[in-house]
């Protein structure tokens, strides 16, 4: 399969509800589609970098300059037998593993079209639906918070994520718990807290939570070990985990009892597969994390949700939650906490081309030589 043409797309979404983490507010998601074409056709792949500095040192503008300047430029008109061979390729350029995340989407969606086969069952997925949940933003007062779940379990959610920070975290969580006493609950801190904090944070022991996801610093692996000895709640990673090797130091260490997958953070659903498959043999529960991806990195989050080692319920929630209208025909829908997984070729959904074309920003074609 000949790369013939590599497309990035600068693109702009207005989110339908703001949403607040402990480091930011976003109304709008600035984000990058790469398109991979080979012959008649296209794959696509979603960089899920911010458009600031603030979840990872990467960010849309410098993914872009990233792509365009050295990952493209590597594979444009070569030759790829399989997707794999993207990861070695683009290896000895350190990190930036969302700006590689994106055009190995790409040509992972293209060479599953190219098979005739769809994503999920190109990498070894076996579940026709995923269990999901929905990512709650920090709100402004306890009421808020409550109403906003409320509505989110009436819609059959399988578990409900409240973002926390210190100042909006115990009080908010027990008043969700005082009127949700058994849904599936859990906290992401999103490294907000420290070591000082330790005794501040037993006390999310109380409220009988699936999970506290990365409560320390973005890059740590040793002071959450110390953490999980003292809490009877499970620690997630998210932000630390770079690598299959950053999760079997962090299994190794007993720094976490869980790990969020995200495929853009790891460098790529190849890096994916090889992190669910060590968490499934060392007995390490997985989940698929979101970055308010549009319905192309969606569909590539529920292609790797479908691998059998995601055993809990992941953040791609429906379309509709977040965009008036998403990039993909059809949109991605629930039935009561629940996302088929597309059977069709590739990523199994047709592009909304008049749409992407609406929301593009910047375009930056690259062919190969002679084309």
């Amino acid at each position: 399969m000949n790369i013939d043409k590599i497309i990035i797309r600068r693109a702009s979404l207005d989110l339908i509800t703001p949403f607040t983490t402990s480091f930011s507010t976003q109304s709008n998601r600035d984000f990058l589609i790469v398109e991979a074409h080979s012959g008649d056709l296209i794959g696509y792949g979603e960089c899920g970098a911010f458009a600031f500095p603030y979840y990872s040192e990467e960010y849309t503008p410098g993914c872009q300059l990233v792509l365009k300047d050295h990952l493209v430029p590597l594979l444009v008109g070569t030759e790829v037998s399989h997707p794999a061979e993207v990861r070695t390729t683009l290896a000895p350029l350190k990190r930036n593993n969302m700006a590689k995340a994106a055009v190995e989407g790409a040509i992972w969606d293209l060479w599953a079209k190219h098979e005739g086969t769809s994503l999920a069952a190109a990498i070894g997925g076996t579940k026709p639906s995923v269990e999901v949940g929905l990512s709650v933003g920090i709100k402004g007062s306890e009421y808020e918070l409550v109403e906003f779940v409320s509505q989110a379990v009436d819609e059959g959610f399988a578990r409900i994520k409240i973002k926390i920070k210190p100042g909006t975290d115990l009080s908010y969580l027990r008043a969700v718990r005082k009127e949700h006493p058994d849904v599936p609950l859990m906290a992401d801190a999103n490294s907000a807290y420290t070591l000082d904090d330790v005794e501040h944070l037993r006390l999310f022991d109380d409220l009988n939570l699936m999970m506290i996801e990365q409560p320390l610093a973005h890059d740590d692996i040793v002071d959450h070990r110390h953490l999980q000895k003292i809490l009877r709640t499970p620690i997630c990673l998210d932000e630390s985990i770079h690598s299959l090797g950053d999760a079997r130091k962090a299994i190794e260490l007993g720094s976490c009892r869980i790990i969020n997958i995200k495929i853009g953070r790891v460098g790529g659903i190849s890096e994916a597969k090889d992190i669910e498959d060590l968490c499934r043999r060392e007995g390490i529960d997985v989940w698929c994390g979101g970055m308010l991806e549009s319905g192309i990195g969606r569909a590539h989050n529920l292609a790797i949700a479908s691998l059998p080692g995601f055993t809990l319920p992941g953040d791609t929630a429906p379309s509709a939650r977040y965009w008036d209208r998403d990039v993909i025909i059809p949109e991605v829908t629930m039935d009561r906490g629940s996302v088929q997984v597309p059977a069709g070729p590739g990523i199994g959904f047709d592009i909304d081309t008049e749409q992407l074309e609406a929301i593009t920003t910047d375009i930056s074609e690259f062919e190969a030589t002679g084309q």
